[in-house]
């Protein structure tokens, strides 16, 4: 008669406990910015030991949940996720199964026009703005200073998902940008070359985004991620070579 029940798992005391402020943080019960109870207060209302609750509160700061601070006028505080720590999950997740580059491209391709035209309709002053400004930054370093050309290239793909005013979409286009961006620093990527089609496509999706044209946006995107992918392919595949020639 015991063969059909089976082994039975218990969650532990911290996971439920998490679950429950976690239900409750995401039901507005406890707003962003409001300090949680203590962990004295929850271990005496739950009955949970301190190590549990402690637990409990590292899962959620894990999620971004929460933000611990220590010391005497230190305290729990409900926080919301953030950009960064997306784009660290997904960095892990990539790296962890060894993703290749197409397939980044193809979540580029994906993402990046659409951001593009959303950015062409609904972009602000302020938005254009910035652009400008990380564009003038890509232009000087352009000329003798890569890591920072390649950092400010960086800026200017996730100010441009920002000014699609579409949260989802900026945190995913920002993190797909970062593991772009790590994919680039080799020597052989940045030559003065693509530096100036760089510059000459930036300018050209900026002026369909100035002008409120949504599909000429897209498709200057299209056209900048197809080309991006074949000079780094290409880049890629001449670093390697070397590294074979070097170790003959």
């Amino acid at each position: 008669m015991l063969e059909g029940l089976g082994r039975i798992k218990v969650p532990k005391s911290s996971d439920v406990l998490a679950d429950r402020l976690r239900q409750d943080i995401l039901s507005d019960a406890y707003q962003p910015g409001v300090t949680l109870p203590t962990e004295r207060e929850l271990v005496s209302a739950t009955g949970l030991s301190r190590g549990s609750v402690r637990e409990a509160l590292r899962i959620l700061e894990a999620q971004g949940l929460v933000h611990t601070r220590a010391g005497r006028y230190g305290g729990t505080t409900v926080s919301q996720p953030t950009t960064n720590q997306l784009a660290s999950h997904i960095n892990l997740y990539a790296k962890g199964r060894s993703i290749p580059l197409r397939v980044l491209v193809e979540v580029r391709l994906a993402l990046e026009p659409m951001v593009a035209a959303l950015a062409a309709e609904r972009r602000t002053e302020e938005d254009l703005t910035t652009l400008r400004a990380i564009s003038v930054r890509i232009e000087e370093a352009a000329k003798e200073n890569v890591p920072i050309f390649l950092e400010e290239n960086v800026n200017w793909h996730d100010a441009i998902a920002a000014a699609s005013h579409n949260d989802l979409l900026h945190a995913f286009a920002t993190s797909v940008s970062g593991l772009m961006f790590e994919a680039s620093q080799i020597k052989e990527f940045a030559a003065i070359e693509v530096r100036e089609r760089v510059i000459l496509a930036h300018a050209k999706i900026l002026e369909a985004i100035e002008a409120g044209d949504a599909a000429l946006a897209r498709r200057r995107v299209e056209r900048d991620v197809q080309a991006y992918a074949v000079i780094l392919e290409a880049a890629l595949a001449a670093a390697a070579a070397a590294s074979e020639d070097a170790t003959g």
